[in-house]
């Protein structure tokens, strides 16, 4: 199975949609939180290519498939359950009526497992107010086969409805609109939801949370949710929401999901954010108090065109997801902050960003081509800032070879007006790329095509970027590292006191290029910075790992501290392998996980346990 392409267009999906496709998926569901399951019936429109196909291929993962039906007659269809992997699933492979229809509606009556990959279940206990309990999904990249069966893969795109039973003492939510909540007529204990979302998505974007939950309106066309003990902190953060939008239809064109609300998760959360229509889930650890970290916001929001609107074929390809989307992001912010300088700063990091992982990885690693083959590999293993970052350095490069950003933005609008709706690859953005600038078709010849889809490590091109905002960024940086260890009077907290947030982080990035700093000199910085008190997580993150490089003892609780109070991968794993990299924390680094695993969301657990060698 390792060396085998599931399907001759996705190497992570067993689906054949070339065959027999879905148009449509109507979702029926229970939720049980005593059995940690949820169990219903999804109904699914498909779509043969031809009257002689017989077969309908689906993913699936640790489902228990009952039945298996024809919506029409009624009547019991053929279907087989293949051996399960632990990557990728099983396939379902259903026998389907011998006749000249071309359409026809599948039924299948199914539950989920409580191991289901997508879902966390969480008790009361672990919830902020303790008072019910809480469901959330996470399904990209390939999880949503462990919740519906599906053809699993981003080059299907279909709209869905839902209804949705539960308790009704929680509230229900979906990648959809809500259209419709009652009071379940055969046992008043139960609400039911209903849910529709008309646009297509991939099944990656259908996602539900249930719980104690309440809401506040922070535009005229978004809400912020959460339990109530942060919906207000939440609103008070995400309150340039519409303004947000309102920039990124102005580059983009219109928003066209109607609704833009957003969810604020328990800390177990893996992601920043996930950019599921309707209802943006994001991290706890962006609330920082002062709207330092609502960058996640517009990337997150530009996900409703470039990514959820125009959508990678399949996971090797997810860079024209997330390079697009980092690149629309910092124009947001850009247009909403300080211009280009801003944008060029937030380059800048996410530059460094980069480079980390490939000096981690080792510049001839299969993950850091920014077009990956990806057979056999779960898509989560390959999860990097690479697709982020070297496809934004792509786009950066391509904007200022082309003729700057009044030349190229026409271009982004154009590409979403073009594939709207659909999954397209890599190759397909080209010959876009080309037919729109047919004038410069010298220009674009000149690009090292080769080098920046499939070769690894760095990209080919070293960009430059504007130094405005990190001249005294770096001149401070500088002086810190050359200041021996008796003569650190000359800092005091006024260096920082003008600093942006995204100055803090450039200047915490330059400092972990150097050698580690003593302990003394790093207790030092502590000390006149006060570090340890700051919120927002971004510079905790990079602060910790400085101490820890530092291998400085009065950091460990601190660490450990912060990688208990959240799940957030990005943050998480750079800080256990920095402790399971020192000697003195490493027994310590593996006990805490061992203590707090079944805390975490099952991608952040698997993922640990490799960085700590416990699988």
């Amino acid at each position: 199975m390792a060396g085998e392409r599931l399907s001759p267009d996705d190497p992570a999906s067993y689906s054949r949609p070339s065959e027999c496709r879905i148009c449509k998926l109507d979702l029926v569901w229970e939720i049980d939180f005593n059995k940690k399951i949820i169990n219903g019936t999804v109904y699914l429109d498909a779509e043969k290519s031809s009257a002689s196909v017989n077969r309908l291929i689906l993913d699936t993962s640790m489902l228990d498939i009952r039945r298996v039906f024809c919506k029409e007659s009624g009547t019991n269809l053929q279907f087989e359950v293949g051996e399960h992997h632990p990557i990728f699933g099983s396939k379902l492979e259903v026998k389907l009526p011998s006749d000249e229809k071309l359409k026809l509606t599948i039924g299948i009556d199914y539950s989920t497992s409580p191991e289901s990959k997508a879902l966390q279940w969480l008790t009361p206990e672990q919830t902020a107010g303790k008072r019910q309990p809480y469901l959330f999904s996470q399904c990209q990249a390939i999880h949503a086969r462990s919740v519906v069966p599906c053809q699993d893969t981003p080059a299907v795109k279909f709209p869905y409805n839902a209804k949705v039973t539960v308790q009704k003492e929680v509230i229900a939510l979906m990648s959809a609109i809500q259209t419709e909540s009652s009071v379940c007529r055969s046992d008043s204990s139960k609400k039911v939801f209903s849910f529709q979302q008309k646009i297509p998505i991939p099944s990656y974007l259908i996602a539900i949370v249930v719980g104690d939950l309440e809401s506040r309106d922070i535009g005229p066309r978004s809400k912020v949710w959460s339990e109530k003990e942060m919906v207000d902190l939440a609103a008070f953060e995400f309150s340039e929401t519409e303004r947000m939008l309102q920039t990124a239809e102005s580059l983009l064109g219109p928003y066209v999901w109607q609704q833009y609300d957003l969810l604020v998760l328990p800390p177990s959360f893996p992601y920043g954010g996930m950019e599921n229509p309707c209802l943006t889930f994001v991290t706890p650890t962006l609330l920082a108090g002062d709207r330092s970290l609502a960058n996640v916001i517009a990337h997150e929001i530009s996900h409703s065109w470039t990514g959820n609107l125009v959508t990678n074929s399949n996971h090797e390809h997810f860079w024209l997801n997330e390079g697009h989307t980092t690149f629309m992001e910092r124009k947001i912010c850009a247009r909403l902050g300080s211009g280009e300088p801003l944008r060029h700063l937030l380059a800048m990091n996410g530059w460094r960003t980069l480079n980390d992982y490939v000096t981690r990885q080792g510049s001839d690693h299969l993950y850091t081509k920014l077009v990956p083959t990806l057979i056999g590999v779960d898509p989560d293993d390959a999860f990097s800032s690479v697709p982020y970052e070297k496809g934004f350095a792509l786009l950066f490069y391509l904007e200022g070879l082309l003729g700057g950003p009044k030349v190229f933005e026409p271009f982004l609008r154009a590409y979403i007006n073009e594939f709207r709706f659909r999954s397209i690859n890599s190759n397909q953005w080209k010959s876009f790329l080309y037919s729109f600038f047919h004038d410069q078709v010298g220009t674009l010849n000149s690009v090292d095509w080769d080098a920046w889809f499939y070769s690894p490590g760095m990209p080919p091109i070293n960009p430059q970027f504007d130094s405005t905002l990190t001249r005294e960024v770096h001149q401070l940086s500088e002086n810190w590292c050359a200041t021996g260890e008796v003569d650190l009077g000359q800092f005091s907290p006024n260096d920082l006191a003008n600093f942006s947030t995204p100055q803090k982080i450039e200047f915490l990035n330059e400092l972990m290029l150097q050698e580690p700093f003593s302990t003394n000199k790093i207790s030092n910085m502590e000390r006149i910075y006060n570090m340890f008190s700051v919120k927002n997580s971004e510079i905790r993150f990079r602060w910790l790992r400085l101490c820890l490089r530092a291998e400085w003892v009065d950091a460990i609780p601190h660490a450990f501290e912060f990688i208990n109070s959240q799940g957030r991968m990005k943050f998480v794993r750079p800080v256990y392998r920095d402790l399971y990299a020192w000697d003195r924390t490493r027994d310590q680094a593996v006990q805490n996980y061992r203590e707090h695993q079944h805390e975490m969301h099952s991608v952040t657990a698997g993922l640990l346990a490799r960085d700590l060698e416990l699988s």
